[in-house]
Protein backbone atom coordinates (compact mmCIF):
# COMPACT_ATOMS: atom_id res chain seq x y z
CA UNK A 1 0.00 0.00 0.00
CA UNK A 2 1.02 3.77 -1.18
CA UNK A 3 3.19 5.37 1.89
CA UNK A 4 0.42 8.40 1.17
CA UNK A 5 -1.99 6.52 3.20
CA UNK A 6 -0.13 7.18 6.49
CA UNK A 7 -1.94 10.79 6.51
CA UNK A 8 -4.09 10.84 9.16
CA UNK A 9 -6.41 13.09 6.77
CA UNK A 10 -6.42 11.59 3.93
CA UNK A 11 -9.88 10.51 3.21
CA UNK A 12 -10.57 6.91 1.33
CA UNK A 13 -12.59 6.03 -1.25
CA UNK A 14 -13.58 2.28 -2.88
CA UNK A 15 -14.71 2.52 -6.16
CA UNK A 16 -16.34 -0.45 -8.18
CA UNK A 17 -14.81 -0.84 -11.51
CA UNK A 18 -12.32 1.64 -11.26
CA UNK A 19 -10.42 0.45 -14.28
CA UNK A 20 -11.88 2.56 -17.26
CA UNK A 21 -15.01 4.75 -17.72
CA UNK A 22 -17.01 6.47 -15.29
CA UNK A 23 -15.04 4.78 -12.48
CA UNK A 24 -11.44 5.70 -13.46
CA UNK A 25 -12.50 9.31 -14.02
CA UNK A 26 -14.53 9.45 -10.10
CA UNK A 27 -11.12 7.97 -9.42
CA UNK A 28 -9.29 10.82 -10.90
CA UNK A 29 -11.75 13.83 -9.32
CA UNK A 30 -11.72 12.40 -6.02
CA UNK A 31 -8.15 11.95 -6.15
CA UNK A 32 -7.17 15.28 -6.99
CA UNK A 33 -9.62 16.20 -4.05
CA UNK A 34 -7.40 14.49 -1.97
CA UNK A 35 -9.06 11.12 -1.74
CA UNK A 36 -7.05 7.96 -1.43
CA UNK A 37 -8.35 5.86 -4.46
CA UNK A 38 -8.90 2.22 -3.78
CA UNK A 39 -9.63 0.88 -7.30
CA UNK A 40 -11.97 -1.81 -7.17
CA UNK A 41 -11.31 -3.42 -11.02
CA UNK A 42 -12.13 -7.71 -11.61
CA UNK A 43 -9.38 -8.34 -13.75
CA UNK A 44 -5.62 -8.15 -12.12
CA UNK A 45 -4.50 -6.92 -15.18
CA UNK A 46 -6.35 -4.00 -15.65
CA UNK A 47 -6.48 -3.08 -12.03
CA UNK A 48 -2.72 -2.22 -11.70
CA UNK A 49 -2.69 -0.41 -15.17
CA UNK A 50 -6.09 1.67 -13.43
CA UNK A 51 -3.64 1.96 -10.24
CA UNK A 52 -0.31 3.09 -12.65
CA UNK A 53 -2.35 5.41 -14.31
CA UNK A 54 -3.64 7.10 -11.22
CA UNK A 55 -0.44 7.21 -9.58
CA UNK A 56 1.02 8.57 -12.70
CA UNK A 57 -1.31 11.46 -12.09
CA UNK A 58 0.13 11.99 -8.58
CA UNK A 59 -2.66 9.85 -6.83
CA UNK A 60 -2.73 8.07 -3.79
CA UNK A 61 -4.04 5.13 -5.41
CA UNK A 62 -4.11 1.18 -4.63
CA UNK A 63 -5.51 -1.86 -6.52
CA UNK A 64 -7.76 -4.56 -5.22
CA UNK A 65 -9.09 -7.04 -6.93
CA UNK A 66 -13.04 -7.23 -6.94
CA UNK A 67 -15.33 -9.16 -8.67
CA UNK A 68 -19.26 -8.26 -7.70
CA UNK A 69 -20.39 -12.07 -8.92
CA UNK A 70 -17.77 -13.51 -6.54
CA UNK A 71 -18.24 -12.49 -2.54
CA UNK A 72 -15.16 -14.17 -1.06
CA UNK A 73 -13.18 -11.35 -3.10
CA UNK A 74 -15.97 -8.42 -1.58
CA UNK A 75 -15.29 -9.74 1.89
CA UNK A 76 -11.48 -10.13 1.04
CA UNK A 77 -11.54 -5.48 -0.57
CA UNK A 78 -13.23 -4.99 2.58
CA UNK A 79 -10.56 -6.34 4.49
CA UNK A 80 -7.56 -5.11 2.74
CA UNK A 81 -9.02 -1.59 3.06
CA UNK A 82 -9.74 -2.42 7.18
CA UNK A 83 -6.07 -3.48 7.67
CA UNK A 84 -4.52 -0.97 5.49
CA UNK A 85 -7.34 2.48 6.43
CA UNK A 86 -9.17 1.33 8.85
CA UNK A 87 -12.12 3.12 7.40
CA UNK A 88 -13.49 4.21 4.36
CA UNK A 89 -15.11 7.56 3.87
CA UNK A 90 -17.07 6.73 0.63
CA UNK A 91 -18.09 3.65 -1.28
CA UNK A 92 -18.88 4.42 -5.05
CA UNK A 93 -21.15 1.23 -6.24
CA UNK A 94 -20.10 2.06 -10.17
CA UNK A 95 -19.29 -1.93 -11.63
CA UNK A 96 -21.92 -2.47 -14.23
CA UNK A 97 -22.84 -4.77 -16.74
CA UNK A 98 -24.99 -5.41 -19.96
CA UNK A 99 -26.77 -2.47 -21.44
CA UNK A 100 -28.67 -4.85 -23.37
CA UNK A 101 -30.40 -2.48 -26.05
CA UNK A 102 -31.00 -5.90 -28.35
CA UNK A 103 -33.34 -7.68 -25.61
CA UNK A 104 -37.01 -7.08 -24.99
CA UNK A 105 -38.68 -7.98 -22.41
CA UNK A 106 -40.90 -10.60 -24.16
CA UNK A 107 -37.56 -12.43 -25.30
CA UNK A 108 -34.81 -12.55 -23.00
CA UNK A 109 -32.06 -14.07 -22.01
CA UNK A 110 -32.26 -15.30 -18.56
CA UNK A 111 -28.51 -16.04 -18.39
CA UNK A 112 -27.70 -11.85 -19.35
CA UNK A 113 -30.84 -11.24 -16.94
CA UNK A 114 -29.18 -13.24 -13.52
CA UNK A 115 -25.79 -11.95 -14.22
CA UNK A 116 -27.01 -8.27 -14.06
CA UNK A 117 -29.00 -8.67 -11.57
CA UNK A 118 -25.94 -10.37 -9.53
CA UNK A 119 -23.59 -7.33 -10.70
CA UNK A 120 -25.60 -4.33 -11.00
CA UNK A 121 -28.19 -5.07 -7.48
CA UNK A 122 -26.89 -7.91 -5.84
CA UNK A 123 -23.30 -7.11 -5.94
CA UNK A 124 -23.82 -3.58 -5.15
CA UNK A 125 -25.94 -4.64 -2.16
CA UNK A 126 -22.68 -7.02 -0.84
CA UNK A 127 -20.26 -4.76 -1.20
CA UNK A 128 -22.33 -1.87 1.25
CA UNK A 129 -23.04 -4.35 3.82
CA UNK A 130 -19.45 -5.48 3.76
CA UNK A 131 -18.14 -1.96 3.49
CA UNK A 132 -20.51 -1.34 6.73
CA UNK A 133 -18.01 -2.04 9.38
CA UNK A 134 -15.70 0.35 7.53
CA UNK A 135 -17.68 3.87 6.54
CA UNK A 136 -19.28 3.61 10.53
CA UNK A 137 -15.45 4.71 11.31
CA UNK A 138 -15.80 7.91 9.30
CA UNK A 139 -16.83 11.13 10.17
CA UNK A 140 -18.75 11.45 7.30
CA UNK A 141 -19.75 8.51 5.02
CA UNK A 142 -21.30 8.21 2.14
CA UNK A 143 -22.65 5.74 -0.56
CA UNK A 144 -23.03 6.59 -4.17
CA UNK A 145 -24.69 3.79 -6.56
CA UNK A 146 -24.18 4.57 -9.92
CA UNK A 147 -27.64 4.48 -11.44
CA UNK A 148 -29.55 4.95 -14.84
CA UNK A 149 -32.83 6.84 -15.94
CA UNK A 150 -33.10 3.47 -17.30
CA UNK A 151 -34.22 1.97 -13.64
CA UNK A 152 -36.34 4.77 -13.27
CA UNK A 153 -40.55 4.14 -13.16
CA UNK A 154 -41.18 7.02 -14.62
CA UNK A 155 -39.36 6.16 -17.83
CA UNK A 156 -39.93 2.54 -17.54
CA UNK A 157 -40.60 0.23 -21.06
CA UNK A 158 -39.96 -2.94 -22.33
CA UNK A 159 -36.41 -2.14 -23.64
CA UNK A 160 -33.12 -3.34 -21.98
CA UNK A 161 -34.57 -5.30 -19.13
CA UNK A 162 -32.09 -7.00 -17.72
CA UNK A 163 -30.42 -3.52 -16.93
CA UNK A 164 -32.78 -1.40 -16.70
CA UNK A 165 -34.41 -3.93 -14.14
CA UNK A 166 -30.90 -4.16 -12.13
CA UNK A 167 -31.32 -0.47 -11.95
CA UNK A 168 -34.76 -0.33 -10.86
CA UNK A 169 -33.65 -2.81 -8.03
CA UNK A 170 -30.25 -0.35 -7.49
CA UNK A 171 -32.70 2.50 -6.77
CA UNK A 172 -34.96 0.40 -4.70
CA UNK A 173 -31.85 -0.28 -2.66
CA UNK A 174 -30.31 3.04 -2.20
CA UNK A 175 -34.34 4.25 -0.55
CA UNK A 176 -34.17 1.25 1.86
CA UNK A 177 -30.07 1.38 2.84
CA UNK A 178 -30.79 5.49 2.98
CA UNK A 179 -33.21 4.56 5.91
CA UNK A 180 -31.75 2.08 7.21
CA UNK A 181 -28.20 3.57 7.63
CA UNK A 182 -29.03 6.90 8.47
CA UNK A 183 -28.87 6.48 12.12
CA UNK A 184 -25.48 5.96 11.18
CA UNK A 185 -24.88 9.27 9.56
CA UNK A 186 -23.99 7.64 6.20
CA UNK A 187 -25.96 9.60 3.55
CA UNK A 188 -27.16 7.58 0.41
CA UNK A 189 -28.13 8.69 -2.98
CA UNK A 190 -28.35 7.02 -6.27
CA UNK A 191 -26.88 9.05 -9.23
CA UNK A 192 -27.72 8.90 -12.91
CA UNK A 193 -24.39 10.32 -14.57
CA UNK A 194 -26.92 10.46 -18.26
CA UNK A 195 -25.83 9.16 -21.52
CA UNK A 196 -21.65 9.46 -21.39
CA UNK A 197 -19.49 8.32 -23.98
CA UNK A 198 -18.49 5.15 -22.00
CA UNK A 199 -17.11 1.56 -23.64
CA UNK A 200 -21.19 0.82 -22.11
CA UNK A 201 -22.85 4.23 -23.11
CA UNK A 202 -21.10 4.58 -26.33
CA UNK A 203 -21.56 8.09 -26.98
CA UNK A 204 -23.36 11.13 -25.45
CA UNK A 205 -21.49 13.54 -23.25
CA UNK A 206 -17.85 13.42 -22.28
CA UNK A 207 -17.27 11.19 -18.98
CA UNK A 208 -15.88 14.44 -17.04
CA UNK A 209 -19.28 15.51 -16.94
CA UNK A 210 -20.80 12.40 -16.13
CA UNK A 211 -18.31 11.50 -13.48
CA UNK A 212 -19.17 15.40 -11.88
CA UNK A 213 -22.25 14.39 -10.69
CA UNK A 214 -20.83 10.99 -8.73
CA UNK A 215 -18.28 13.19 -7.10
CA UNK A 216 -20.72 15.46 -6.19
CA UNK A 217 -22.71 13.41 -4.06
CA UNK A 218 -19.31 11.34 -2.48
CA UNK A 219 -18.54 14.98 -1.43
CA UNK A 220 -21.97 15.85 -0.07
CA UNK A 221 -22.14 17.99 3.27
CA UNK A 222 -23.76 16.41 6.77
CA UNK A 223 -27.00 18.39 6.10
CA UNK A 224 -26.79 16.98 1.98
CA UNK A 225 -29.55 14.58 0.98
CA UNK A 226 -29.84 10.90 1.01
CA UNK A 227 -32.50 8.22 -0.33
CA UNK A 228 -32.28 10.68 -3.60
CA UNK A 229 -31.95 10.37 -6.96
CA UNK A 230 -29.65 12.98 -9.04
CA UNK A 231 -28.04 14.12 -12.10
CA UNK A 232 -26.09 16.80 -12.00
CA UNK A 233 -26.48 17.49 -8.49
CA UNK A 234 -30.45 18.11 -9.18
CA UNK A 235 -32.76 15.82 -8.21
CA UNK A 236 -34.70 13.64 -11.21
CA UNK A 237 -37.87 11.38 -11.14
CA UNK A 238 -37.65 8.06 -9.28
Amino acid sequence: MSDLLQEAAMKTVLITGANRGLGLEAAHQLGEKGFHVFAGVRNPEAGRRAEALLRGAGIAADFVELDMRAPETIEAAADTIWHSAGQLDVLINNAAVHYDTHQRVGAPDFAIVEEALAVNTVGAWRMAVAALPLLRRSEAPRIVNVSSESGAWSSMTGTTPAYSLSKLGLNGLTRMMASEFRRDGILVNAVCPGWTATDMGGGGRPVPEGARGIVWAATLPDDGPTGGFFRDGKPIDW
